[in-house]
């Protein structure tokens, strides 16, 4: 009998916990509106499934799929399994889309595993880990999803493409007519252990005295900008600023971000709009806000300044790119970036205490356009087959064009 009765009791636990967390996703998630997912049938479906779950890494599958019906990746259970998935994109080091019909690896993370391994920006995957990709796509994309468009598929491919914790990833592509196998996990170890930088920034002085900083995926943590303000300092009679934001998945919060950009303006200013939709949801009212930027330090940096992003440009990095393009302060340079949706909020099962976050609030552009939706005025295409054997084409182009300002 005690057997019984603590089998009964675990399962309350599983399906008490699903049902607040999907009661909360209902409430407070953002972007409802933008996507085609049935979020009652994640309920009728996943709920079931909870209440037969047998084992706390059950329950941990079970909300991962379920997230994955939202095809959100800025919607994350921070508590993982080795069979997880590697988040994207942090744990991702290829990006690929579907162009024509047809997977494409659009870039390529540099340093880490992928591209050690030799895989380049414009090679059509054929097959990851012996599965032929659109069966791998199909088998994957969720039971909830009422309308399987580009995002959604899109989405999925770059699910598998980060792999998981524990599977090495074998993937098989083809360029100019030559198929070719890769092992990228096999032959150069974990993702994760590809770059391990020793410092939260680097910078230095580059061609024609231009001045360069690099974030290292380090815009969540406050005593960056104290080495920011050093590395502006030492720079601050170049002819022009790069600043590179192409290592900035983990995102970061927006003292960092003001922090920054408070060195380039001399007056207040927006630089971004925030929108709550719960409220509107619930009252019909709707209600926005523009966040203001300060400006603050010794000086005021007055010289030309390219921002470099990427598809591992993500969220604060993503904030910081149409910040500066807002302010008017610098051109944006690169590929269209990691598109993550919103500002996240997180949370945690009450009996569990099973950890997740989800985007809360919506994130614009003061001229309305969606974060995720902004297009760098530069973009390089780097599927483009003059790019292939380039070393580093966004930063040479924004080299170029800091060079054609100021000659």
């Amino acid at each position: 009998m005690s057997v019984i009765c603590l089998t009964f009791c675990r399962s309350d636990i599983y399906d008490d916990d699903f049902l607040e967390f999907w009661e909360n996703a209902r409430t407070n998630y953002a972007y409802f509106d933008k996507k085609h997912t049935d979020w009652n049938r994640v309920k009728t479906i996943y709920l079931k499934q909870a209440e037969d779950a047998r084992d706390e890494n059950e329950i941990i599958r079970i909300f991962e799929n379920a997230i994955e019906e939202l095809y959100d990746n800025h919607f994350s259970l921070n508590k993982n399994l080795n069979s997880s998935t590697r988040m994207v994109p942090s744990g991702l080091d290829v990006w690929a889309e579907f162009i024509n019909d047809k997977p494409i690896i659009t870039e390529v993370r540099k340093g880490f595993s992928a591209y050690k391994a030799g895989m380049k920006s414009g090679m059509e995957i054929i097959s990851i880990n012996d599965v032929q990709i659109m069966d791998a796509v199909n088998n994957r994309i969720g039971k909830c999803i009422t309308n399987i468009d580009d995002e959604v598929k899109n989405y999925t491919l770059r699910q598998l493409m980060a792999g998981t914790h524990s599977t090495p990833r074998r993937i098989v592509t083809r360029q100019l007519g030559t198929r070719a196998t890769f092992n990228p996990d096999e032959s150069f170890g974990n993702l994760t252990d590809n770059y391990r930088p020793d410092s939260l920034l680097e910078f230095r002085i580059i061609e024609n005295n231009i001045g360069y900083i690099r974030f290292n995926n380090s815009l969540g943590q406050t005593e960056v900008i104290s080495h920011f303000d050093n590395a502006l300092n030492e720079l601050k009679n170049t002819n022009a600023l790069l600043i590179d934001l192409r290592e900035t998945p983990g995102g970061g919060n927006s003292l960092v971000a003001r922090g920054i950009m408070s060195r380039f303006i001399t007056s207040e200013l927006p630089y971004q709009k925030h929108v709550l939709p719960d409220e509107e949801k619930e009252f019909n009212i709707k209600r926005s806000w523009l966040e203001i930027v300060s400006p603050r330090g010794p000086f005021t940096y007055h010289k030309q300044v390219v921002i470099l992003v990427n598809h591992w440009t993500g969220s604060m990095g993503e904030g910081l790119a149409i910040g500066f393009d807002a302010l008017g302060i610098a051109t944006i340079v690169g590929t269209r970036m990691a598109g993550l949706n919103g500002a996240i909020e997180s949370y945690k099962t009450t009996r569990l205490k099973i950890p997740y976050s989800f985007p809360a609030e919506q994130l614009y552009h003061i001229n309305g356009t969606p974060r995720e939706a902004f297009i760098p005025k530069h973009l390089i295409d780097l599927t483009d087959p003059k790019y292939y054997e380039a070393e580093d084409p966004v930063l040479q182009e924004g080299i170029n064009l800091l060079i054609g300002s100021y000659k």
